[in-house]
């Protein structure tokens, strides 16, 4: 299956992200929130801003060489957030799902929600926003640059 590349804005990741904390606050209070470094980071300011949430506490798992997954390494582990009792685990996306089970692991009392969820990682959340399909690569803000592209009558001028 061939990959397809889906862009998502920074309008679009805020509104997710507010999205997602109006179904949070309900569920609610919480002690705090873990962002997973780094997809999570963003998200889990502006989720907290929505909470009105101080305590924020990260857990960094390193999975991806480049575009190649490897085996997951904890490199910065959530202290403050003991076994996740009352915490609220955020992240960008969840893929295949390798990431998302050792912060379960080590989180098995928190709340797990993310942004965007595949189909191989979606039944490790509790709650997401958008389904993205399997092979599609999402490129955040933080990924992309915004380029001036010609138009494209300017284009045809060139070719000729």
């Amino acid at each position: 299956m061939a990959t397809t590349y889906a862009t998502v804005t920074w309008d679009q990741l805020h509104r997710d992200a507010r999205l997602l904390a109006e179904t949070l606050i309900p569920r609610g209070p919480f002690k705090g929130i873990v962002a997973v470094t780094r997809g999570g980071l963003i998200p889990a300011a502006i989720i907290a801003r929505e909470m009105d949430c101080r305590l924020i506490e990260t857990i960094s798992v390193v999975t991806y060489d480049e575009e190649h997954q490897g085996k997951p390494q904890v490199v910065k582990a959530p202290a403050a957030a003991g076994d996740g009792e009352g915490f609220l685990i955020i992240d960008d996306l969840v893929d295949s799902g390798v990431t998302a089970q050792v912060v379960r692991q080590l989180l098995p009392k928190a709340l797990f929600a993310c942004l965007y969820a595949k189909p191989s990682g979606k039944p490790l959340t509790d709650l997401f926003v958008v389904e993205v399909p399997q092979a599609t690569w999402v490129l955040f803000p933080w990924d992309t640059a915004p380029l001036f592209i010609p138009p494209l009558a300017r284009k045809s001028e060139t070719a000729g």
